[in-house]
């Protein structure tokens, strides 16, 4: 059994948590999965992994990429929903190596992981479901872009007074 998992309500309490979920890509060749790690407070997503299989490495592969891009996990927060990818040992105890304390989901409520929610919506809208990809490294590169070019750099949002994200990255890091 899985120990020290609670449950929270975030709502303004975003300065040190992380937001992660799993979505899933149509190509030609099968699905596309994909994992994200959000920085809640800014809205960046830090950790993006994509693979053919839903594994445990799939979450582990994006939590690490966030990990190396902010460095300091003390005194974070990571939610997720119950999926047997978060819920796992490995997972669990990767959180453990770097300090940060886990939280999940009630079961059956998306409204939880609303951040996670609405990024992988706009991600599907604004992106994926205009495409028809042959390949899933089609599909790879045009996440990727999307994800990094795009949504962590230029597009604006409506939560952060229509500042992109890294402009309120900065505006954070002023102050």
């Amino acid at each position: 059994m899985i120990q020290n998992l609670w449950v929270c309500n975030f709502s303004g309490q975003t300065e040190r948590l992380w937001a992660s979920d799993i979505t899933f890509v149509p190509t030609r060749e099968g699905w596309l999965y994909v994992s994200a790690v959000m920085n809640v407070r800014s809205r960046k997503i830090i950790g993006l992994s994509m693979n053919d299989r839903l594994s445990e490495e799939l979450t582990a592969a994006a939590l690490k990429q966030a990990v190396a891009r902010q460095k300091r996990t003390e005194g974070l927060i990571h939610h997720s929903d119950r999926g047997r990818q978060y819920a796992s040992y490995a997972y669990q105890a990767l959180l453990r190596r770097y300090g940060i304390t886990p939280s999940m989901s009630r079961s059956g409520n998306c409204y939880d992981n609303a951040y996670m929610e609405s990024f992988f919506a706009t991600l599907k809208r604004e992106l994926v479901y205009g495409e028809r990809y042959r390949t899933r490294e089609e599909a790879r590169l045009s996440i990727f872009e999307y994800v990094e070019v795009f949504y962590n750099r230029i597009r604006r949002h409506s939560a952060l007074g229509y500042r992109s994200l890294e402009q309120h990255e900065q505006l954070l890091n002023e102050t």
